[in-house]
């Protein structure tokens, strides 16, 4: 879809990268979820949207979760705060034991 929509190839690579850590979130800390990935048309501009979500065990400290290296699963805690810095906006809403939504969006430019 982003190829579609003519980002290029570098921001490909972000969007890929960003896909491929909110799934694996989803399959770490939820088992199951989904990711919806849609076109923008803001306007004049132009971008694709991310959706995931999970009815997992919910993020209890979202402003610690997005701290680089901070992990609860011994990884190297580059997840969130990479999607984050991946693409250009980004939103989390989860409430524990009910589960997590992360919206992001990336222009294209």
């Amino acid at each position: 879809m982003a190829t579609r929509l003519g980002f290029a190839s570098t921001d490909l690579v972000l969007i890929t990268t960003a896909i491929s850590e909110l799934a694996r979130n989803i399959l770490l800390y939820a088992k199951d979820g989904e990711i919806m990935v849609k076109a923008l048309n803001s306007g004049e501009r132009n971008g694709i949207l991310l959706v995931a979500r999970d009815q997992g065990p919910g993020i209890p400290n979202i402003d610690l979760a997005m701290q680089g290296g901070y992990s609860t699963s011994g990884n190297l805690g580059l997840g969130l705060p990479g999607v984050r810095r991946l693409m250009d906006e980004m939103d989390i809403e989860s409430k524990v034991g009910t589960g997590t939504t992360i919206t992001a969006r990336k222009w294209k430019r």
